[in-house]
């Protein structure tokens, strides 16, 4: 497709490398920022360099933060006893906007994965360990994706982590609300199975 600008083309080429943006999009947004005031464009580029500039990444749980810890590390309402461990910030958002969760975060960044040749070395669950050790926290929540990376990641942590009396938990799976069980996959049905609720 052909545009008439090299700076159009530019524009568009740079924004579609956005994750989830086509060329169509692009152009779509690069003709909104043409129609609209040049101090909107020139507050957004600046808001986007801020954010890539001056972003830091909590010391204590890796989470996004605006200074050396996070809101939600150095928020003294909230239960320091546990420590719910996620893959990443998206899975932190998630849970709080869910409103069920009161304690810290431990966000490794990605899963133990041999074939993307991502190693425990590679993630920060030394850093985990030590909290663990340093911190004694009653108990520590497993919140990873139920993939082959996330189970292999949730075991590796847990077989490090046996020796200390620290209750080790993980977010319980099974059939979600509203599904039909013919639709369910055989590993969820088989571990709903399992870990099925004993009614009062």
């Amino acid at each position: 497709m052909s545009y008439p600008s090299d700076l159009i083309t530019e524009a568009i080429n740079t924004i579609a490398t956005l994750p989830g943006i086509g060329k169509k999009t692009g152009l779509r947004l690069a003709l909104f920022l043409l129609k609209n005031d040049l101090a909107y464009t020139e507050r957004l580029v600046d808001v986007l360099h801020r954010l890539r500039s001056q972003i830091q990444y909590c010391k204590q749980c890796h989470n996004v933060a605006d200074h050396e810890y996070c809101s939600i590390c150095t928020n003294p309402h909230r239960d320091k006893g546990i420590i719910c461990v996620v893959e990443n910030i998206q899975d932190v958002i998630a849970i709080e906007n869910t409103a069920q969760y009161n304690g810290t975060y431990h966000v490794l960044g990605g899963l133990i994965s041999p074939i993307e040749g991502v190693g425990p070395d590679q993630l920060p669950i030394s850093h985990l360990l030590e909290r663990a050790a340093h911190e004694k926290p009653q108990e520590i929540i497993f919140a990873l994706s139920t993939t082959i990376e996330g189970d292999t990641t949730h075991f590796y942590i847990t077989k490090k982590l046996k020796p200390s009396a620290i209750k080790l938990s993980s977010l319980s799976r099974g059939v979600a609300v509203g599904s039909e069980l013919e639709y369910t996959d055989e590993m969820t049905l088989a571990r709903s199975i399992k870990e099925r609720i004993v009614l009062e």
